[in-house]
Protein backbone atom coordinates (compact mmCIF):
# COMPACT_ATOMS: atom_id res chain seq x y z
CA UNK A 1 0.00 0.00 0.00
CA UNK A 2 1.41 3.39 -0.96
CA UNK A 3 2.09 5.99 1.74
CA UNK A 4 3.85 9.30 2.25
CA UNK A 5 7.60 9.10 1.90
CA UNK A 6 8.01 10.43 5.45
CA UNK A 7 6.04 7.52 6.90
CA UNK A 8 7.77 4.97 4.68
CA UNK A 9 11.23 6.24 5.65
CA UNK A 10 10.39 6.24 9.34
CA UNK A 11 9.22 2.63 9.23
CA UNK A 12 12.08 1.48 7.00
CA UNK A 13 14.81 3.10 9.09
CA UNK A 14 13.49 3.00 12.66
CA UNK A 15 10.56 0.59 12.78
CA UNK A 16 10.79 -3.04 13.95
CA UNK A 17 13.70 -4.63 12.07
CA UNK A 18 14.47 -1.29 10.42
CA UNK A 19 17.81 -0.47 8.89
CA UNK A 20 19.19 1.57 11.79
CA UNK A 21 17.91 -0.64 14.61
CA UNK A 22 19.18 -3.98 13.31
CA UNK A 23 22.72 -5.34 13.07
CA UNK A 24 25.34 -4.58 11.88
CA UNK A 25 24.31 -0.94 12.04
CA UNK A 26 25.33 1.85 9.69
CA UNK A 27 29.07 1.12 9.92
CA UNK A 28 28.49 -2.10 8.01
CA UNK A 29 27.07 -0.23 5.02
CA UNK A 30 28.86 3.11 4.69
CA UNK A 31 31.71 5.03 6.28
CA UNK A 32 31.26 8.34 8.04
CA UNK A 33 34.01 10.73 9.11
CA UNK A 34 34.14 8.91 12.45
CA UNK A 35 35.05 5.66 10.68
CA UNK A 36 37.36 7.27 8.13
CA UNK A 37 40.02 8.56 10.51
CA UNK A 38 40.74 8.97 14.23
CA UNK A 39 41.67 12.57 13.34
CA UNK A 40 37.94 13.39 13.27
CA UNK A 41 37.48 12.43 16.92
CA UNK A 42 40.71 14.24 17.81
CA UNK A 43 39.40 17.44 16.24
CA UNK A 44 36.09 17.13 18.08
CA UNK A 45 37.91 16.52 21.35
CA UNK A 46 39.85 19.74 20.75
CA UNK A 47 36.49 21.46 20.30
CA UNK A 48 35.27 19.85 23.54
CA UNK A 49 38.33 21.14 25.40
CA UNK A 50 37.86 24.68 24.07
CA UNK A 51 34.17 24.67 24.89
CA UNK A 52 34.95 23.37 28.38
CA UNK A 53 37.15 26.40 28.99
CA UNK A 54 34.60 28.80 27.50
CA UNK A 55 31.91 27.39 29.81
CA UNK A 56 34.10 27.69 32.90
CA UNK A 57 34.86 23.97 33.35
CA UNK A 58 31.36 22.81 34.37
CA UNK A 59 30.77 19.60 36.26
CA UNK A 60 29.50 17.57 34.60
CA UNK A 61 30.46 18.49 31.06
CA UNK A 62 28.03 16.64 28.79
CA UNK A 63 28.68 15.34 25.30
CA UNK A 64 25.42 14.13 23.75
CA UNK A 65 25.72 12.27 20.43
CA UNK A 66 22.42 12.19 18.50
CA UNK A 67 22.24 9.35 16.01
CA UNK A 68 25.18 7.68 17.71
CA UNK A 69 25.28 4.51 15.58
CA UNK A 70 26.88 1.97 17.87
CA UNK A 71 28.68 4.54 20.02
CA UNK A 72 31.90 4.67 17.98
CA UNK A 73 32.46 8.42 18.24
CA UNK A 74 31.76 8.59 21.97
CA UNK A 75 34.11 5.68 22.60
CA UNK A 76 36.84 7.53 20.68
CA UNK A 77 36.24 10.69 22.72
CA UNK A 78 36.32 8.69 25.95
CA UNK A 79 39.68 7.19 24.95
CA UNK A 80 41.08 10.67 24.26
CA UNK A 81 39.83 11.94 27.62
CA UNK A 82 41.20 8.92 29.49
CA UNK A 83 44.65 8.17 28.05
CA UNK A 84 46.14 4.74 28.63
CA UNK A 85 47.42 4.62 32.24
CA UNK A 86 50.36 2.55 31.00
CA UNK A 87 51.62 5.62 29.16
CA UNK A 88 51.50 7.88 32.21
CA UNK A 89 54.78 8.63 34.02
CA UNK A 90 55.58 6.36 36.93
CA UNK A 91 54.97 7.85 40.41
CA UNK A 92 58.12 9.06 42.18
CA UNK A 93 59.95 6.68 44.49
CA UNK A 94 59.45 8.04 48.03
CA UNK A 95 62.91 6.74 49.02
CA UNK A 96 64.57 8.84 46.34
CA UNK A 97 62.14 11.76 46.24
CA UNK A 98 60.75 12.57 49.68
CA UNK A 99 57.30 14.08 49.54
CA UNK A 100 57.38 17.87 49.77
CA UNK A 101 55.78 19.60 52.70
CA UNK A 102 52.11 20.44 52.10
CA UNK A 103 51.65 23.97 50.79
CA UNK A 104 50.63 26.72 53.14
CA UNK A 105 46.97 27.52 52.35
CA UNK A 106 47.63 31.15 53.17
CA UNK A 107 50.36 31.29 50.53
CA UNK A 108 48.12 30.11 47.71
CA UNK A 109 46.80 32.71 45.31
CA UNK A 110 44.08 32.52 42.68
CA UNK A 111 41.28 30.00 42.30
CA UNK A 112 41.91 26.29 42.58
CA UNK A 113 42.42 24.41 39.32
CA UNK A 114 39.25 22.66 38.11
CA UNK A 115 39.11 18.85 38.21
CA UNK A 116 40.42 17.27 35.01
CA UNK A 117 37.93 17.04 32.16
CA UNK A 118 38.18 13.25 32.30
CA UNK A 119 36.63 13.36 35.77
CA UNK A 120 33.78 15.63 34.68
CA UNK A 121 32.97 14.24 31.23
CA UNK A 122 29.56 12.62 30.87
CA UNK A 123 28.82 10.83 27.58
CA UNK A 124 25.32 10.11 26.30
CA UNK A 125 24.37 8.27 23.11
CA UNK A 126 20.93 9.02 21.65
CA UNK A 127 19.89 6.18 19.38
CA UNK A 128 16.79 4.11 18.63
CA UNK A 129 18.77 0.88 18.29
CA UNK A 130 19.21 -1.34 21.36
CA UNK A 131 22.25 -0.66 23.51
CA UNK A 132 25.29 -2.65 22.31
CA UNK A 133 26.19 -5.30 24.86
CA UNK A 134 29.89 -4.37 25.00
CA UNK A 135 29.59 -0.65 25.76
CA UNK A 136 31.17 0.59 29.02
CA UNK A 137 28.66 1.19 31.79
CA UNK A 138 29.78 4.82 32.04
CA UNK A 139 28.28 5.59 28.63
CA UNK A 140 24.57 6.39 28.88
CA UNK A 141 22.30 5.00 26.15
CA UNK A 142 18.87 6.54 25.55
CA UNK A 143 16.36 7.17 22.78
CA UNK A 144 15.61 10.75 23.86
CA UNK A 145 17.85 13.84 23.95
CA UNK A 146 18.30 14.88 27.60
CA UNK A 147 17.09 18.36 28.51
CA UNK A 148 18.96 21.28 30.04
CA UNK A 149 22.50 19.89 29.87
CA UNK A 150 25.70 21.94 29.69
CA UNK A 151 28.24 21.01 27.05
CA UNK A 152 28.23 19.82 23.45
CA UNK A 153 25.46 18.27 21.36
CA UNK A 154 26.76 16.37 18.33
CA UNK A 155 24.72 15.18 15.36
CA UNK A 156 26.99 13.72 12.68
CA UNK A 157 25.06 12.48 9.65
CA UNK A 158 21.81 12.41 11.62
CA UNK A 159 19.60 14.96 9.88
CA UNK A 160 19.99 13.29 6.48
CA UNK A 161 18.12 10.32 7.95
CA UNK A 162 15.32 12.32 9.58
CA UNK A 163 12.33 11.26 7.44
CA UNK A 164 10.90 13.81 5.02
CA UNK A 165 8.16 14.15 2.45
CA UNK A 166 8.77 14.50 -1.27
CA UNK A 167 6.67 16.64 -3.58
CA UNK A 168 6.39 16.85 -7.33
CA UNK A 169 5.10 19.63 -9.55
CA UNK A 170 1.98 18.70 -11.51
CA UNK A 171 -0.32 20.75 -13.79
CA UNK A 172 -2.56 21.11 -10.72
CA UNK A 173 0.28 22.40 -8.55
CA UNK A 174 2.56 20.78 -5.99
CA UNK A 175 1.49 17.35 -4.76
CA UNK A 176 2.97 14.82 -2.36
CA UNK A 177 4.58 11.75 -3.86
CA UNK A 178 3.42 8.46 -2.39
CA UNK A 179 5.63 5.37 -2.39
CA UNK A 180 5.00 1.65 -2.23
CA UNK A 181 7.46 0.46 0.48
CA UNK A 182 7.81 -2.96 -1.12
CA UNK A 183 8.74 -1.83 -4.61
CA UNK A 184 9.65 1.86 -4.45
CA UNK A 185 7.00 2.64 -7.05
CA UNK A 186 5.60 6.17 -6.76
CA UNK A 187 2.20 7.75 -7.36
CA UNK A 188 0.93 11.31 -6.98
CA UNK A 189 -0.98 12.10 -3.80
CA UNK A 190 -2.77 15.06 -2.22
CA UNK A 191 -1.86 18.75 -2.42
CA UNK A 192 0.64 20.04 0.12
CA UNK A 193 -0.52 21.26 3.50
CA UNK A 194 -0.25 25.04 4.03
CA UNK A 195 2.77 24.56 6.31
CA UNK A 196 4.68 22.46 3.77
CA UNK A 197 3.68 24.75 0.92
CA UNK A 198 5.00 27.74 2.89
CA UNK A 199 8.29 25.91 3.55
CA UNK A 200 8.66 25.11 -0.15
CA UNK A 201 7.96 28.72 -1.18
CA UNK A 202 10.49 30.07 1.35
CA UNK A 203 13.28 27.53 1.13
CA UNK A 204 12.97 25.70 -2.18
CA UNK A 205 11.52 28.07 -4.78
CA UNK A 206 10.72 26.52 -8.13
CA UNK A 207 14.16 26.21 -9.69
CA UNK A 208 15.31 26.91 -13.19
CA UNK A 209 17.17 24.06 -14.91
CA UNK A 210 20.74 23.84 -13.72
CA UNK A 211 23.62 21.34 -13.83
CA UNK A 212 23.07 18.24 -11.77
CA UNK A 213 24.63 18.35 -8.27
CA UNK A 214 27.50 16.15 -7.21
CA UNK A 215 26.12 12.65 -6.61
CA UNK A 216 25.54 11.62 -3.03
CA UNK A 217 28.26 8.98 -3.46
CA UNK A 218 30.91 11.70 -3.64
CA UNK A 219 30.01 12.73 -0.10
CA UNK A 220 28.64 9.67 1.67
CA UNK A 221 31.49 7.18 1.66
CA UNK A 222 31.13 3.46 1.13
CA UNK A 223 32.17 0.99 3.78
CA UNK A 224 34.35 -1.01 1.38
CA UNK A 225 35.64 1.96 -0.63
CA UNK A 226 33.63 1.03 -3.74
CA UNK A 227 31.64 3.48 -5.79
CA UNK A 228 27.98 3.24 -6.75
CA UNK A 229 26.61 0.39 -8.78
CA UNK A 230 26.67 1.71 -12.35
CA UNK A 231 23.50 -0.26 -13.12
CA UNK A 232 21.54 1.15 -10.16
CA UNK A 233 18.78 3.67 -10.72
CA UNK A 234 19.98 6.13 -8.09
CA UNK A 235 16.84 8.27 -8.02
CA UNK A 236 13.34 6.89 -8.20
CA UNK A 237 11.14 8.84 -10.58
CA UNK A 238 11.95 11.68 -12.91
CA UNK A 239 11.07 15.34 -13.21
CA UNK A 240 10.92 18.21 -10.76
CA UNK A 241 11.06 16.94 -7.20
CA UNK A 242 11.41 18.73 -3.89
CA UNK A 243 12.49 17.18 -0.59
CA UNK A 244 10.51 19.07 2.04
CA UNK A 245 12.79 19.69 5.00
CA UNK A 246 10.30 21.17 7.46
CA UNK A 247 10.43 18.07 9.67
CA UNK A 248 14.22 18.34 9.84
CA UNK A 249 13.93 21.99 10.85
CA UNK A 250 11.64 20.95 13.70
CA UNK A 251 13.98 18.12 14.75
CA UNK A 252 17.03 20.41 14.83
CA UNK A 253 15.13 23.15 16.65
CA UNK A 254 14.04 20.65 19.29
CA UNK A 255 17.62 19.38 19.67
CA UNK A 256 18.98 22.92 20.09
CA UNK A 257 16.26 23.60 22.65
CA UNK A 258 17.57 20.74 24.78
CA UNK A 259 20.93 22.46 25.31
CA UNK A 260 20.92 24.46 28.52
CA UNK A 261 24.27 26.11 27.77
CA UNK A 262 26.86 25.13 25.22
CA UNK A 263 26.98 24.43 21.49
CA UNK A 264 24.95 22.19 19.20
CA UNK A 265 26.89 20.93 16.16
CA UNK A 266 25.48 19.06 13.21
CA UNK A 267 27.73 17.70 10.46
CA UNK A 268 26.07 16.59 7.25
CA UNK A 269 26.07 16.83 3.50
CA UNK A 270 23.60 19.33 2.12
CA UNK A 271 22.78 22.28 -0.10
CA UNK A 272 21.79 25.95 0.07
CA UNK A 273 18.76 27.75 -1.34
CA UNK A 274 20.61 29.25 -4.28
CA UNK A 275 21.70 25.80 -5.50
CA UNK A 276 18.92 23.34 -4.70
CA UNK A 277 19.09 20.16 -6.82
CA UNK A 278 16.29 20.01 -9.36
CA UNK A 279 15.91 16.22 -9.20
CA UNK A 280 16.43 15.88 -5.46
CA UNK A 281 19.08 13.75 -3.76
CA UNK A 282 17.18 10.74 -2.44
CA UNK A 283 19.53 7.72 -2.37
CA UNK A 284 19.90 4.27 -0.89
CA UNK A 285 22.93 2.49 0.55
CA UNK A 286 23.44 -1.16 1.36
CA UNK A 287 26.53 -3.30 1.88
CA UNK A 288 28.93 -0.59 0.76
CA UNK A 289 27.10 0.23 -2.45
CA UNK A 290 24.63 2.85 -3.61
CA UNK A 291 21.28 1.27 -4.50
CA UNK A 292 17.76 2.44 -5.40
CA UNK A 293 16.14 3.98 -2.30
CA UNK A 294 13.39 1.42 -1.78
CA UNK A 295 12.00 1.97 1.75
CA UNK A 296 11.60 -1.70 2.65
CA UNK A 297 14.07 -1.74 5.57
CA UNK A 298 16.86 -3.40 3.61
CA UNK A 299 18.87 -0.23 2.94
CA UNK A 300 19.63 3.23 4.21
CA UNK A 301 17.34 5.86 2.69
CA UNK A 302 18.88 9.30 2.83
CA UNK A 303 18.63 12.77 1.30
CA UNK A 304 20.86 15.83 1.54
CA UNK A 305 19.98 18.48 4.11
CA UNK A 306 18.70 21.98 3.37
CA UNK A 307 21.26 23.33 5.79
CA UNK A 308 20.27 27.00 5.63
CA UNK A 309 16.68 26.15 6.52
CA UNK A 310 17.84 23.98 9.41
CA UNK A 311 20.23 26.71 10.56
CA UNK A 312 17.45 29.31 10.65
CA UNK A 313 15.30 26.97 12.75
CA UNK A 314 18.05 26.51 15.33
CA UNK A 315 18.77 30.24 15.39
CA UNK A 316 15.12 30.98 16.21
CA UNK A 317 15.21 28.60 19.16
CA UNK A 318 18.59 29.70 20.54
CA UNK A 319 18.02 33.40 19.94
CA UNK A 320 21.54 33.99 18.64
CA UNK A 321 23.49 33.66 15.40
CA UNK A 322 24.92 30.40 14.09
CA UNK A 323 28.15 29.60 12.24
CA UNK A 324 28.07 27.58 9.01
CA UNK A 325 31.34 26.32 7.51
CA UNK A 326 32.56 23.38 5.47
CA UNK A 327 34.18 20.43 7.19
CA UNK A 328 37.44 21.38 5.51
CA UNK A 329 37.30 24.82 7.16
CA UNK A 330 36.20 23.44 10.52
CA UNK A 331 38.88 20.76 10.74
CA UNK A 332 41.61 23.17 9.69
CA UNK A 333 40.49 25.53 12.45
CA UNK A 334 40.76 22.58 14.84
CA UNK A 335 44.28 21.67 13.74
CA UNK A 336 43.60 19.03 11.05
CA UNK A 337 44.81 20.00 7.59
CA UNK A 338 45.98 16.80 5.89
CA UNK A 339 49.36 18.26 4.98
CA UNK A 340 52.25 15.89 4.28
CA UNK A 341 55.00 15.67 6.92
CA UNK A 342 58.35 17.27 6.05
CA UNK A 343 60.46 15.02 3.86
CA UNK A 344 63.45 15.56 6.13
CA UNK A 345 61.69 13.53 8.82
CA UNK A 346 62.14 10.43 6.64
CA UNK A 347 65.91 10.66 7.12
CA UNK A 348 65.91 11.40 10.85
CA UNK A 349 62.95 9.27 11.93
CA UNK A 350 61.79 6.86 9.19
CA UNK A 351 59.18 5.14 11.37
CA UNK A 352 57.83 8.47 12.56
CA UNK A 353 57.65 9.68 8.97
CA UNK A 354 55.62 6.64 7.93
CA UNK A 355 53.22 7.16 10.83
CA UNK A 356 52.88 10.86 10.05
CA UNK A 357 52.32 10.11 6.36
CA UNK A 358 49.54 7.64 7.18
CA UNK A 359 47.91 10.16 9.51
CA UNK A 360 48.15 12.85 6.84
CA UNK A 361 46.52 10.54 4.30
CA UNK A 362 43.47 9.87 6.46
CA UNK A 363 43.24 13.54 7.43
CA UNK A 364 43.36 14.48 3.75
CA UNK A 365 40.30 12.31 3.14
CA UNK A 366 38.44 14.19 5.88
CA UNK A 367 39.28 17.56 4.33
CA UNK A 368 38.89 16.70 0.64
CA UNK A 369 36.42 19.32 -0.66
CA UNK A 370 35.07 16.82 -3.21
CA UNK A 371 34.36 14.28 -0.47
CA UNK A 372 33.97 14.39 3.29
CA UNK A 373 35.54 17.84 3.41
CA UNK A 374 32.45 19.12 1.59
CA UNK A 375 30.20 18.34 4.55
CA UNK A 376 28.60 21.34 6.22
CA UNK A 377 29.32 22.06 9.89
CA UNK A 378 26.52 24.01 11.54
CA UNK A 379 27.43 25.34 14.98
CA UNK A 380 24.61 26.82 17.05
CA UNK A 381 25.75 28.41 20.32
CA UNK A 382 23.53 28.62 23.37
CA UNK A 383 24.84 31.13 25.90
CA UNK A 384 28.47 30.99 24.67
CA UNK A 385 30.52 32.54 21.84
CA UNK A 386 31.45 30.32 18.89
CA UNK A 387 34.31 32.20 17.19
CA UNK A 388 37.00 31.50 19.82
CA UNK A 389 36.14 27.79 19.67
CA UNK A 390 37.01 27.57 16.00
CA UNK A 391 40.07 29.85 16.00
CA UNK A 392 43.33 28.20 15.02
Amino acid sequence: MSMLWRDAMDRALYGPGGFFVSDPGPAGHFRTSTHASPAFASALFRLVSRLDSALGHPSPFDVVDVGAGRGELLLALAALAHPDPALAPAPPDPALNPAPAPPDPAARSGPAAPPPLAHRLRLTAVEKAPRPHDLPAELTWTDEIPAGFTGLLLATEWLDNVPLDIATLTPAGWRYLLVDPATGGETVGDPLTPADAAWLTTWWPTPAPSPAPSPASSIKKFADGNGPDPDANLLIGEGLRVEIGRGRDLAWGEAVGRVGRGVAVTVDYGHLREARPVGGTLSGYRGGRQVPPVPDGSCDVTAHVAVDSVAAAGERVAGCAYALVTQREALRALGIDGGRPPLGLAATDPAGYVRALAAASTAAELTDPAGLGGHHWLLQPVGVAVDPLMAR
